[in-house]
């Protein structure tokens, strides 16, 4: 479970569009957000087609948000980024060197996915750009009302290796 980097760094396109509250060229978002100008050209590409932002003609042309921080809900803008984490069509895109998985008839395994992928959907779709323009201890705090968040490790704690003596 990762984040591509075009979902990665289009997000963050998207908020330093929101922060910033006006047009910028794509040099001058590759500057502050420290991402190439052609990748930068093809996430604004991206974003573009999928009506998140819109290009302005003129010298202080470039690129801004399609609409108000507060529209934008951060898993319509992931989904035109890169997709979901776990669609449906997943156990016939990776079902081995079979025509069909072993396990299509009972598998938990899809059952954890699809467990998962509704709480990164109920997350994602109750936030929003505007939600993402706060600080980091603000939004620990937000999201702590739609999940339980804890900074403890998720799992079993490392095992000890024995040293030989």
């Amino acid at each position: 479970m990762k984040l591509t980097s075009q979902e990665e760094y289009g997000l963050r396109c998207l908020l330093r569009l929101a922060r910033e509250g006006e047009s910028l060229t794509i040099p001058k978002i590759s500057q502050k957000e420290g991402i190439s100008n052609f990748y930068v050209a093809k996430l604004m590409r991206i974003l573009r087609r999928g009506d998140l932002v819109k290009s302005v003609r003129g010298q202080a042309g470039g690129y801004e948000l399609a609409r108000p921080p507060d529209k934008i809900v951060v898993g319509e803008a992931l989904a035109i980024l890169g997709g979901r984490l776990y669609d449906p069509t997943f156990c016939q895109e990776h079902s081995g060197s079979e025509i069909s998985c072993a396990n299509s008839v009972d598998c938990s395994v899809r059952s954890l996915w699809r467990a998962v992928q509704l709480v990164i959907d109920q997350v994602l779709s109750k936030t929003t750009l505007k939600d993402l323009l706060s600080n980091e201890q603000e939004m620990t705090s937000w999201t702590g009302h739609l999940v339980k968040v804890t900074s403890a490790p998720i799992g079993p704690s490392p095992t000890p290796i024995p040293i030989d003596k």
